[in-house]
């Protein structure tokens, strides 16, 4: 009789833990174990537990390929979520792990692989490759696409976060910490309405921070307001200007004022330093009706200087595409409540796009095309499942939650904000139209946008910080599990992925040129490292998260080669962490939206 010792883990969040039958059942080359019931002396499986087993063969099962879980009632249900199961053959070989991660959910049998990654090439078992095919077919009919909407990219089919499988669906205390932060934010929000600026205090009674403090104080300064531009909620839309728009008829003399000393708008157009920010893409977006009372939007273009002793300032402002009587240019020396009014209807403008396009489409919409064709086309074992499982946690379930609650016919969106209702819906199809993958690489996206010598634009310098540490992250990963283009072109799983995230995620969109198919491993590269830099720098810089990044609670990988990529990453996030800390030490107000222990590993507020 061959003794082996199973060790199994269970979860570590709230009701994690079962007090059902857990049985287990090894499978190997040369057969199976005994199918044997996991009961030790007290409880089993608590929340947290690791608890050890022996499980006998009657003869040696050869080299392992699946361990078999199952759960069955005890009374009443209660689900369990299992971490992952190590084996130790007889005789104290190398300890197996299987990875888990995942909840079994009334009376129910899971199978799970050995940890080391696999592409389909690598598995020669018939068992293996079968199990490879069901897990694949029984995903596909749990997650499907659908369209929310026309002209957006697609999404989960479920109508809200309750009709996902439990294994995407927030932990409980995720789910405690997200409701709690939503009624704090709903109560000060909507609780009582607003006077005057001293109410707007109100939202930051127990906010309060350095920085928050500092907002409130220097608000209405012209260089704050480029400084949001810059390293602000959405400091993505500034560009060089290298001349005027024809709709922006703003002359040399009406801003010699703002300009330094001995030049003049055209020698400072040919230098570079004058900048636009255009929301044309707001021009006739419809508006909504809130308590009977029509909204209304600007359509603003922003000229700005980048001044040699003030910075980054703004010099002229015009609120409508359509030059015109009813539409002035408004200029630093005009009255300063007009000067000030114009440049709040600027930011609430920028207010529409942050949220709608640079927040909501552009990092959740996107990420969850990824989260959905990873889904339904990888395996658990293949690894690039195993390294964007980690990324894309969560996301569907936020993702839900946000088109059930803020941007729903009668969500937050339609109750409070100026493009609620039909305007949202308009204004990110008009986005979705000409959005374009290169634009969702940094390095690229400074470069066209003209942006790349621009002073004190910490966003930027940040970002390719980031982007490259996680390029050269995910590159080191790949190259562990793919050693030539051949072998990218030759793995259908992966040309299946890319095909479904192309044809079915990412419909429609005219001018996206995302191919749908991959031809060499700096294809892939590309695609993984937008993929994740999305779900977490990106997000991050427009909504700050929780989950550090490069910290992975759920152990996918198992391979030393994999764990030794992991760590140089690790390593490099630090040496990025030491050097954005030192930059900032001093600074009056500090930019730390992006620095890597406050960036979060996947989409999950």
């Amino acid at each position: 009789m061959e003794e082996y010792k199973v060790t199994v883990a269970t979860g570590t969040s709230e009701y994690s833990g079962t007090n059902n039958y857990i049985y287990v059942t090894l499978v190997g080359e040369n057969g199976q174990s005994e199918r044997t019931i996991l009961d030790n002396p007290g409880l089993d499986f608590c929340r947290g537990a690791v608890d050890e087993y022996k499980v006998c063969s009657p003869a040696p099962l050869g080299p392992l390929l699946l361990v078999r879980l199952e759960k069955q009632r005890y009374w009443v249900e209660d689900n369990w979520f299992c971490r992952y199961v190590t084996v130790e053959p007889p005789g104290g070989g190398i300890a197996l792990t299987f990875p888990c991660y995942r909840w079994l959910i009334g009376d129910v049998k899971v199978e799970i692989r050995e940890g080391t990654a696999k592409r389909l090439c690598d598995d020669t078992s018939l068992q293996l490759l079968a199990h490879r095919k069901a897990e694949l077919q029984e995903r596909q009919t749990i997650y499907r696409w659908t369209a929310w909407a026309s002209g957006i990219p697609k999404c989960i089919d479920a109508k809200t976060e309750a009709d996902l499988h439990q294994d995407v669906r927030f932990d409980s205390e995720k789910r405690s910490d997200f409701e709690g932060s939503l009624h704090y934010k709903l109560a000060i929000r909507f609780g009582k309405s607003w006077d005057d600026l001293e109410d707007f205090k109100r939202c930051f009674w127990k906010l309060k921070s350095p920085i928050a403090e500092y907002c409130m104080e220097h608000w209405k300064e012209d260089w704050f307001f480029g400084y949001q531009c810059l390293n602000g909620s959405n400091p993505r839309m500034i560009q060089r200007c290298k001349e005027l728009p024809g709709n922006f008829p703003v002359s040399g003399d009406m801003v010699q004022g703002s300009l330094a000393p001995r030049t003049t708008l055209d020698k400072e157009l040919k230098a570079g330093n004058i900048y636009l920010i255009d929301y044309a893409i707001m021009d006739g977006v419809p508006t909504n009706v809130i308590r009977g009372k029509p909204q209304y939007i600007a359509a603003p273009l922003c000229l700005l200087y980048e001044h040699p002793d003030q910075g980054l300032i703004p010099i002229a402002i015009q609120l409508g595409q359509t030059p015109g009587l009813d539409t002035p240019i408004f200029l630093p020396n005009d009255p300063p409540l007009a000067w000030l009014l114009a440049k709040i209807w600027v930011r609430h403008s920028e207010f529409q796009v942050f949220q709608l396009l640079s927040h909501l489409l552009r990092t959740h919409l996107l990420v969850e095309v990824f989260c959905v064709a990873t889904l339904r086309q990888l395996p658990a074992v293949h690894p690039v499942y195993k390294l964007l499982a980690p990324h894309l946690r969560y996301t569907l379930e936020i993702n839900c939650r946000g088109r059930t609650q803020l941007v729903s016919a009668d969500g937050i969106f339609k109750r409070v904000v100026s493009t609620g209702g039909e305007g949202l819906l308009v204004l990110s199809q008009r986005e979705y139209k000409v959005l374009t993958y290169r634009s969702l690489q940094p390095c690229w996206d400074f470069q066209q946008r003209g942006a790349t010598t621009l002073k004190d634009y910490f966003y930027r310098e940040h970002s390719l910080m980031l982007w490259d540490a996680i390029h050269s992250f995910v590159s080191g990963m790949i190259s562990v599990y793919y050693q030539c283009d051949s072998d990218v072109v030759e793995d259908p799983e992966l040309q299946t992925w890319i095909k479904d995230i192309a044809e079915e995620g990412f419909v429609d969109v005219p001018t996206f040129g995302l191919s749908n198919e991959l031809k060499n491993k700096a294809e892939l590269v590309t695609l993984l490292s937008v993929a994740i830099f999305t779900s977490t720098a990106q997000h991050a810089a427009t909504n700050n998260g929780q989950v550090p990044l490069g910290q992975y609670p759920e152990q996918y990988f198992t391979e030393p080669q994999a764990q030794e990529v992991i760590d140089r990453f690790r390593k490099e996030l630090k040496d990025i962490e030491e050097h954005i800390l030192s930059q900032n030490q001093g600074l009056e107000l500090p930019y730390l939206f992006l620095l890597p222990s406050r960036i979060e590993n996947s989409i999950t507020i």
